[in-house]
């Protein structure tokens, strides 16, 4: 009898009145109950003593006393691992309060549900023996994985705590089935994480450990892997005047030095790849293109105790290169200049250099953008570039015609609604590479979003 009273009095009350102060009355009514009742004594127990009760904790075995719950499906978000969320269809130029354009959202996870307070990097991985689909997510105090297989209940796996200290940098990409991670928090190093630890994890979210660690340099704003190679590239590292710290990765969990290169100086971020373009004198070479902060700089890597520049070049109104990345035919490189747009006023801009003859790449054009926001990361898929364009979420440009100097924006997502100023806020990276066509977008305050282009 009593305790149906009870339940009965605790909905009534968390409908009318505040949740920390039902909490309070119905902690008195349990004190005051008298344990000779018909139906046995009252438990008022607290396993995780943080002041509420076991019967009404939303997380009972882990002290929560804010009883946060930011999916709303009665689980604390301090013991949650399963993230439920409602597709939010692209209608009208909104999903949800987010402007877009053909792109559905399909999953929003703030950083507080990772207990962290900003994101950065990003990366994914798809699981060979089973397809299932995880997103590596950099936070400032590590990096999350999540299993997002099915967006709308994603599972959070688990943590790999940062190395040394927390950062707002931090770098992820994969080979082999393992996660590289590095980061500017001093003496971090690089951290292997064997991904195949993601199939079978019980009871999430756990604290993981690396399987490795790689300790030749301290701090490193990038990292960058030839996946035909094995070959890693940590750059901006304190070694080799920043230039790119070349590591041996075919042993995942056993990384070796392999030398590096010094002589043009810091880059911030590079691709590297077997290259396979229009240029025959570089047929299958390995061809490393760094944005080196004021130049592009264009390495043959092909044997590491004797890197060889190509070439190098410079383009008008250099604010800051940033990054770049080839078309998949290798014929162009398409560049991200991260202050420009601070600099000298204009829109979003990208340039296209036509890299035919890598000894003398040329500027093929501009493409400048709807916004002033500044650009990130860029990535290309098929005939599509997926630009992190921070304040303006992501944009999607069809490069179909870059051959004759022509593209132009499809589609966008932007998970900064506020404005779309030149400010170093909002998306930081996309992930475009899933065969599902989900879609990975961190961004620095709003964390983790999926998105999937309408109708597919």
């Amino acid at each position: 009898m009593m305790n149906n009273y009870i339940l009965r009095t605790f909905c009534v009350l968390k409908k009318s009145i505040p949740f920390i102060l039902t909490l309070f009355i119905v902690n008195i009514i349990l004190l005051s109950c008298s344990s000779n009742d018909n139906e046995g004594p009252i438990v008022n127990a607290d396993a995780d003593n943080d002041g509420i009760i076991d019967a009404i904790d939303n997380c009972p075995d882990t002290s929560n006393t804010n009883q946060n719950d930011i999916d709303n499906d009665g689980v604390g978000d301090t013991c949650d691992s399963t993230f439920s969320f409602d597709i939010q269809p692209c209608t009208g130029g909104l999903a949800d309060i987010y402007p877009c354009s053909d792109y559905d959202l399909l999953l929003h996870i703030p950083p507080s549900f990772f207990t962290a307070s900003e994101a950065n990097d990003s990366w994914g991985w798809t699981d060979p023996s089973t397809g299932n689909e995880y997103v590596l997510l950099g936070l400032e105090n590590g990096t999350a994985f999540i299993d997002i297989t099915n967006p709308s209940e994603a599972i959070y796996l688990g943590i790999l705590k940062t190395a040394t200290s927390t950062s707002a940098w931090r770098d992820i990409k994969v080979y082999n089935n393992h996660a590289f991670i590095v980061s500017e928090a001093d003496n971090h190093g690089m951290q292997v994480f064997d991904l195949t630890r993601l199939r079978n994890v019980t009871n999430p979210p756990k604290t993981f450990s690396s399987d490795a660690n790689y300790n030749e340099f301290g701090h490193a704003h990038n990292i960058v892997i030839n996946e035909d190679t094995g070959f890693a590239y940590a750059v901006g590292t304190d070694t080799y005047s920043g230039g790119p710290h070349f590591i041996n990765i075919q042993d995942p969990k056993n990384p070796t030095a392999a030398g590096g290169y010094s002589a043009d100086g810091m880059t911030h971020d590079a691709q590297v790849v077997s290259y396979n373009g229009p240029d025959s004198d570089y047929t299958g070479k390995e061809i490393y293109v760094g944005s080196n902060e004021d130049e592009v700089v264009i390495l043959d890597v092909t044997d590491k105790n004797n890197p060889k520049r190509i070439s190098k070049f410079v383009y008008p109104n250099v604010g800051y290169t940033h990054q770049g990345w080839f078309t998949e035919d290798h014929r162009y490189f398409i560049v991200g200049d991260e202050l420009d747009e601070l600099n000298f006023g204009n829109n979003t801009k990208t340039l296209v250099f036509d890299f035919t003859n890598l000894d003398r790449p040329k500027l093929q054009f501009s493409y400048t953008g709807t916004t002033s926001a500044i650009d990130h990361n860029g990535y290309v898929k098929d005939n599509l570039f997926y630009l992190a364009s921070y304040t303006a979420g992501i944009r999607v440009i069809d490069i179909s015609g870059i051959s004759g100097s022509s593209i132009t924006e499809i589609g966008f997502f932007d998970s900064f609604p506020s404005n779309d100023s030149p400010v170093f806020n909002g998306v930081w990276n996309v992930y475009p590479f899933f065969e599902s066509g989900n879609i990975v977008i961190s961004d620095i305050s709003g964390g983790l979003f999926i998105v999937k282009k309408s109708g597919t």
